[in-house]
């Protein structure tokens, strides 16, 4: 019983971790838009899901497997769903290198977080029925 609670929620978990980490990067991006030569960050959350998904239960983000005692701990680049963030293609240059359109930015948050208030939305009425169904209701 616990393995299919666990299954029929595990979708909801995975994509909202990820849509979290994502808001984060683009975050980021918006906080540095003055900032000269940054570059845009992001990641395409569609194939980030289908890596979070693939992997199970894998390693955590950024996170590398040790196979020999004598291998080095890598601080690498953050993971998004195993897949490190691209830089963004500019639509327009900017003199001081700066990568970051604010509109893009603003467009990509807006929807992230909409996503992100959805995928809230419906774990809660999934959590709900569950509940319901357990308690004969």
């Amino acid at each position: 019983m616990i393995g299919k609670l666990d299954e029929a929620l595990r979708f909801h978990e995975t994509a909202l971790s990820l849509r979290a980490q994502r808001q984060q990067l683009l975050a980021s991006n918006i906080a540095n838009a003055d900032t000269p030569n940054y570059k845009a960050r992001d990641v395409d959350f569609s194939k980030a899901l289908q890596g979070a998904l693939a992997r199970g239960n894998a390693p955590a983000q950024g996170e590398l497997v040790k196979t020999a005692s004598a291998h080095l701990s890598v601080q690498g680049q953050p993971t998004i769903g195993g897949l490190t963030p691209q830089y963004r293609q500019p639509t327009q240059g900017a003199v001081d290198g700066n990568t970051v359109d604010m509109d893009v930015e603003r467009n990509q948050f807006t929807d992230n977080a909409i996503r992100y208030e959805a995928g809230l939305t419906m774990i809660s009425h999934q959590i709900k029925n569950l509940l319901t169904a357990i308690q004969g209701q």
